[in-house]
C-alpha cells in the first residue's frame, strides 16, 4: 500500500510565518480557550511537535500573534499623530485605528476576544494602555503649550482611546456609516470637550434625592 505524501517541508522561518497566520485565524474565530493545538497544527498539516518545538505550545503562539498585532496598530497611531494640529492628530488617531479595524478584522478580533488568564500582556487592554501612551505624550505637550496640567494627559488619552475602541467593537456589527465618517464624528466629540476644558476641574454637587 502506497504511503501518503509527506507534506512539504518548510524553512524554520516559512513555517513559523504560516503557523502564525493560521493562528492568527483561528484564535480570530473560536478565541483562545476554544482554540486547540490539534487544529492549528491539522490546518498547517504538520504534527503538534512541530507547533510545540515553534512556540512551546498555545499560549506561546498566542503571544506571538498578540504582540504582532499591536505592533501594528501602535506603529499605525504614531504615525497618525506625529504631525498636524491638535485637532487633526485626534482625527487621524481615531480614522487610525478604525482602519485597522476594518482592514484588519481577524487581528482585532484577536486582540477584541478573551485570553489566557497567564498571559503577561492581555491582549486588548495591554494595547489600549501601550497606544493610550503614546497619545499621552502628544496630549501631554499640547496641554503644557495651553497652560493645562500636563499630569492630566493620561486621564484624557485613556478616555479618547477606550472610546475610539468601543465604537470600533460597535462599528463590526454594523458597518456604516464608513470609519472616515466615524472618526469625523469621534474627534469632533472629544475636540468640543478638549477646547473648553477648564484649567482645573471642578467637582460638580448635585442636590441628594430622598
Amino acid at each position: 500500500m502506497a504511503r501518503p505524501p509527506s507534506p512539504r517541508r518548510l524553512p524554520a522561518a516559512a513555517r513559523r510565518a504560516q503557523l502564525v497566520e493560521i493562528g492568527r485565524a483561528v484564535f480570530a474565530n473560536r478565541g483562545y480557550e476554544a482554540t486547540s493545538v490539534e487544529e492549528i497544527a491539522e490546518r498547517a498539516k504538520v504534527s503538534k511537535p512541530i507547533v510545540y518545538e515553534h512556540f512551546g505550545g498555545k499560549e506561546g503562539l498566542y503571544a506571538v500573534v498578540v504582540d504582532r498585532e499591536m505592533e501594528y496598530v501602535v506603529r499605525r497611531i504614531a504615525e497618525a499623530i506625529s504631525s498636524g494640529t491638535p485637532r487633526q492628530r485626534l482625527e487621524q488617531a481615531a480614522l487610525a485605528f478604525l482602519t485597522y479595524v476594518r482592514e484588519q478584522p481577524d487581528g482585532f478580533a484577536v486582540l477584541s476576544r478573551d485570553a489566557p488568564v497567564s498571559a503577561a500582556r492581555g491582549g486588548m487592554s495591554s494595547l489600549l494602555n501601550d497606544v493610550a501612551e503614546r497619545v499621552g505624550g502628544v496630549f501631554a505637550a499640547a496641554f503644557k503649550d495651553a497652560g493645562y496640567d500636563p499630569k492630566a494627559a493620561p486621564i484624557y488619552a485613556h478616555a479618547l482611546i477606550g472610546m475610539v475602541t468601543f465604537v470600533g467593537q460597535w462599528w463590526t456589527e454594523v458597518r456604516k456609516p464608513s470609519v472616515e465618517a466615524v472618526a469625523s464624528h469621534l474627534s469632533a466629540l472629544a475636540w468640543m470637550g478638549l477646547r473648553h476644558l477648564p484649567k482645573r476641574p471642578a467637582s460638580v454637587h448635585l442636590p441628594r434625592s430622598d
